[in-house]
């Protein structure tokens, strides 16, 4: 995709279940409301304590995502709109950008986060034609690393945090 073809107000996804629209300031309250220690416990980043502390954080990626460099996906339920989590893909416009998914307590094993990572997977795999995605996991969670296996993907490293170890997975291109 051109440089010049890119227009972030216009991307939505849709798969079975779900819908994936870029983030806006619309969905921080959501979003927010979604974030406990559980979530993030196999995350580099600690639960903001409030509101005005996510908003510090947010605003940090509207530009990236109006350029497309840094795409923050809002995953929600089709069925009744409901907020689920957050798709990332960094380093978008690289030849291997790194996916990355959160989905909120309540709604996790059935499957949504599988079908989300796929779905933007798709979409980039078609929109923005990479070689190949990382998928970076922490070592015990291992719903979220059946995720990249399910995808194709490969364990082509590992790295280290202060919170947990984890390993790198390569996901091919899922159009090629």
């Amino acid at each position: 995709m051109a440089a010049g073809d890119w227009h972030a107000g216009g991307i939505g996804i849709d798969s079975e279940r779900l819908r994936l629209k870029l983030f806006t300031a619309d969905y921080a309250e959501d979003l927010f409301a979604a974030i406990t220690p559980a979530i993030t416990r196999f995350m580099q980043w600690e639960p903001p304590q409030s509101l005005a502390a996510f908003a510090e954080v947010w605003r940090s990626w509207l530009a990236p995502i109006h350029d497309g460099s840094d795409l923050h996906f809002v995953v929600r339920t089709l069925a009744h709109d409901r907020c689920l989590g957050l798709v990332g893909l960094h380093a978008a416009k690289t030849a291997c950008p790194e996916l990355g998914i959160w989905i909120r307590e309540d709604a996790q094993g059935n499957g949504l986060g599988r079908e989300a990572i796929a779905a933007v997977a798709e979409w980039a795999s078609e929109t923005l034609e990479p070689d190949c995605f990382e998928y970076p996991v922490a070592e015990r969670n291992v719903a979220s690393r059946r995720i990249a296996e399910r995808l194709g993907g490969v364990i082509i490293g590992s790295r280290f945090n202060p919170k947990y170890a984890s390993v790198v997975y390569r996901i091919p291109n899922l159009r090629r």
